[in-house]
């Protein structure tokens, strides 16, 4: 597989969300979407991470992108974890973790994604792609707003 990088076409994918159905990148073509990848579901600095964009919620509505969470559990686990955490973005699993690797965030813990945003724009092109080289730091959501507005 090639890699992925600014200006590369983004790999296409369907996951299940936290309800079971089904979400596909290609129903969003013609729309920015953010992929916020991390690694498990009720661990100390995912938790940190998605409060904060449920936290900024309003500031990521305001961008019009279709925003969402990708880790390597389980729907049923996607689904406590957002409704413990009253969550407002759709969580994806990719229970193989074939997504986490086509968009280069595979990590150095067996099973899991890395911790890392990839902002994909309206021609599906990726825009912005960054992986916190340790998973113990979040990424900052004026970065990753900054980034959907430079894409939109």
């Amino acid at each position: 597989m090639s890699e992925i990088g600014i200006g590369s076409e983004a790999p296409e994918f369907t996951l299940k969300d936290g309800e079971g159905s089904d979400w596909a990148l290609s129903n969003y073509k013609g729309h920015t979407v953010v992929l916020i990848f991390y690694p498990a579901d009720n661990s100390p600095v995912c938790t940190k991470q998605l409060c904060s964009v449920r936290d900024h919620w309003s500031e990521y509505q305001a961008t019009g992108a279709e925003v969402v969470g990708i880790s390597t559990d389980s729907v049923e686990s996607h689904k406590g974890f957002a409704e413990k955490n009253e969550l407002p973005l759709r969580l994806l699993s990719d229970p193989d973790g074939e997504v986490s690797a086509a968009y280069g965030m595979k990590s150095w813990l067996p099973g899991r994604s890395a911790r890392g945003v990839v902002v994909i724009d309206k021609d599906g092109k990726i825009a912005y792609h960054k992986v916190q080289s340790l998973s113990l730091f979040r990424p900052a959501d004026e970065d990753v707003l900054e980034a959907i507005n430079k894409a939109g």
